[in-house]
This record gives C-alpha cells, sequence and structure tokens, in this order.
C-alpha cells in the first residue's frame, strides 16, 4: 500500500470523465432531496393525517436511522451484485416507497415507506462511492467522488425548495409522485450508463471486507466524517433561530442564506474533490483548521447580521468540502475489500449530523439561547483536528519507515 493517494503527474492533461459520473451525481441529487425536502412539507403531512407537527417531524427521524444503517447493511448485502444491479434496484426500491407514500392514507405506513427509502438511499450512497471511485482513473478518483457528492449539495440549492414548491402548489403528495417518476427514469439511465462492476473483477468476501474494519486508519477518517459534519450542520441545522432571534436578520433573509449556503457547499465540494486527488492529507487539514476559525468567529460576534451572513457562507464553502477527500481515504485504508468502508462515511455523516444536531438543540433550550448551536459547532470543529492531526502523523511514521 503506497503512502499517498496518487495524483496527477506534472503538466499532465485533465483525464475525461466517465459518464457514470453524471448519472450518479443526478442519482445523488435524488437521494438529497428527498432526505431534506420532507422538512418543508411537515404542515401540510402534518395536516393530512390529522398529526402533530412534532409527530410528523418522525418522517426526519426514521429516515435518518434508515441510512445509518442502510449504508454498510446494504453495501455487505449486496457486495457480489454488480454496481449496476444494485443501483438500479435501489431506485426501484425508491420509486416504490415514495409511490406508496404517496397513495397511503395510513400514517403508520409513511413512516415505514420512508425507512425502506431512506435504507434504498443508504445503499444508492454507498455503492454510488464505489461505482464512481472504480469508473474513474486513480488521478482523477477523488474529483469524481467531489462531483458526485456534489449532487447532493445541489439538492439543497436546487431540489428541495423546487419539491417544497410543487408540494405548495399540488400537495405533499405531488412531490412524492415527482420523485417516483424520476427515480423509475434515472433507473433506466443507471442501467445503460453505470459499468457491471469496474475495476478488479475479483469480488472480495464479506470477511474480507469487514477485515478492513481492523485498521486503525480507517477509523480515524470515520472519527474526522462524524466531527466534520457534525460541527458544521449542528450550526447549519438552526441557522434560523441565529439570524432571526441572535443577529437581528429578517425572517425573509433565511431562504437565501441557505440558498448562499448550499451554493458554497457544492463550490467547496468540487474544489475540494480536485484538491484532494493532489494533496489527500493537507486538504481536509486546511479545511478543518478553516471551519475552526469560521466557527469561532461566528460564536464570538453572534449579532453582527452582516458578518453573521457573510460567515454562514463561508462556512458552506468549507465545513464539508472535505467530504469526497475523506471518502477517498476510507476507500484507501479499505485496500482489495473497499466497499463497506468505502460506504461507512455515508453512516457516520449521518450520525454526525443527528448527533450534532442534538447537542445543538439541547444547548438551545438551555440558559446558552442562540449562542448553544454556536459553541457545539466550535467544538465539533475544533475536534476534527485530533483524528485528522493522528491520522497525518500515523501517515507521517509511515513514510519514515519507507
Amino acid at each position: 500500500m503506497t503512502s499517498t493517494l496518487p495524483s496527477s503527474p506534472p503538466g499532465a492533461a485533465p483525464a475525461a470523465l466517465p459518464p457514470a459520473t453524471f448519472v450518479l451525481t443526478a442519482g445523488t441529487f435524488l437521494m438529497g432531496t428527498t432526505e431534506f425536502v420532507i422538512a418543508g412539507l411537515l404542515t401540510s403531512v402534518a395536516a393530512d393525517f390529522s398529526v402533530s407537527i412534532a409527530q410528523a417531524g418522525l418522517t426526519i427521524t426514521i429516515f435518518a436511522i434508515g441510512m445509518i444503517l442502510g449504508a454498510p447493511t446494504m453495501a455487505l448485502a449486496t457486495l457480489r451484485l454488480p454496481h449496476r444491479v444494485t443501483l438500479t434496484a435501489a431506485l426501484a426500491v425508491f420509486a416504490a416507497g415514495h409511490a406508496v407514500g404517496a397513495l397511503t392514507d395510513s400514517f403508520a405506513v409513511l413512516l415505514g415507506t420512508r425507512f425502506i427509502t431512506a435504507v434504498a438511499t443508504g445503499a444508492f450512497w454507498a455503492v454510488a462511492s464505489v461505482a464512481a471511485v472504480r469508473a474513474a482513473e486513480h488521478r482523477t478518483r477523488t474529483r469524481v467522488l467531489g462531483i458526485v457528492m456534489g449532487g447532493g449539495m445541489l439538492a439543497n440549492v436546487l431540489g428541495v425548495p423546487l419539491g417544497a414548491f410543487v408540494g405548495q402548489v399540488i400537495g405533499w403528495r405531488g412531490t412524492f409522485w415527482l420523485l417516483t417518476v424520476l427515480a423509475a427514469v434515472l433507473a433506466v439511465a443507471v442501467a445503460r450508463k453505470v459499468p457491471a462492476t469496474g475495476g478488479s473483477t475479483v469480488i472480495p468476501s464479506v470477511r474480507a471486507e469487514l477485515a478492513s474494519l481492523r485498521s486503525g486508519a480507517l477509523w480515524l477518517v470515520l472519527a474526522t466524517c462524524a466531527m466534520v459534519t457534525g460541527g458544521t450542520l449542528s450550526i447549519y441545522s438552526f441557522i434560523s433561530p441565529l439570524l432571526t432571534e441572535g443577529a437581528g436578520v429578517p425572517e425573509l433573509w433565511v431562504p437565501f442564506a441557505l440558498m448562499g449556503f448550499g451554493l458554497a457547499a457544492l463550490a467547496g465540494s468540487l474544489l475540494g474533490g480536485r484538491l484532494g486527488d493532489a494533496r489527500p492529507f493537507a486538504t481536509p487539514v486546511i479545511t478543518a483548521s478553516a471551519t475552526f476559525m469560521v466557527c469561532l468567529a461566528l460564536l464570538l460576534t453572534p449579532s453582527q447580521p452582516a458578518l453573521v451572513l457573510v460567515l454562514f457562507v463561508l462556512l458552506g464553502l468549507v465545513g464539508l468540502s472535505a467530504n469526497p477527500v475523506l471518502v477517498g481515504l476510507a476507500n484507501r485504508y479499505g485496500g482489495e475489500a473497499s466497499t463497506l468502508a468505502t460506504s461507512m462515511p455515508t453512516a457516520i455523516f449521518n450520525l454526525g449530523t443527528a448527533l450534532g444536531t442534538g447537542l445543538a438543540g439541547a444547548a438551545l433550550g438551555s440558559g446558552l439561547g442562540v449562542q448553544g448551536p454556536l459553541l457545539v459547532g466550535s467544538i465539533g470543529a475544533a475536534l476534527v483536528l485530533v483524528p485528522l492531526g493522528l491520522l497525518v502523523l500515523q501517515e507521517r511514521g509511515l513514510r519514515r519507515a519507507r
């Protein structure tokens, strides 16, 4: 195993991206949309099923649980299936789940479809990451991961607002039907454009995949994944009260702030992916340090409206930009049996989000008020540097040993 990820040789011409890149990006866009669009539909869902908004919020909670469980579980369960088959099947289940959800009059059934859809979403994310890596040339793998993961970022900018708009015009069931149709169309595109397996024809055993989890470096990467999303999204999730109550920003500006964050996050994912191929360790260290400084600035200046808006957009740019690099490192430390290792960040990103937002919500309800999420985010951003620093030290030790 080499000590660094492959990088582009000096003066090398840019490598062409495989066609599967853009099909997989469309898929992650769809997955990101369904994960977050329900937040804008809770009122109508609650009214339709005669439940409280808090109860309707279980559709978000159950989806997060399905994602956490689905990514690694389905990565192992579908290990011997071609990527094309797994991804197409995930989209078929995704489409069916939304169709049943759109038709049901039972809230319990809706929750069940959200869980099943989340498992399919986790499977798609996990296998899409592996398929993207194996379809790409060595020197563009992190760049391709950045583009594919950027689909999820784009969902926050375009997919979620569009889905919420459709829900307002024709009801939340209309949004679910739209997702059903798009998933069916995309399943056809995946079947035509995504390679069956890609890379080596040798399929590792489940035992070999589980053995990849013995890598200490992999767990340092996963710890970094949890803290990156936990720190950044603990602030993002509560930006509305942070802006309106803390900084005195008019509520009208909140959607624009979210859009600015989403656009910056998309740019950060693309930039991080491009830089990560050549600098797989420097890139996350730099972005983690920048994220901590932005979070600290937000914590120290929470009542300055213009500055808070600018810092929030900067948080979008740097806060999640190392994610494709971290997935690339997980793939690397998985060795030849990398399917499970590459799927783990998907679950850990969601776990970090759940923990970060949970702590931030508790802090918000405490005496800290709107300062609470900023404090949680700052601590999370600082803690990122611990496993990341250990990973860099380990890598330097391996280089000296050579």
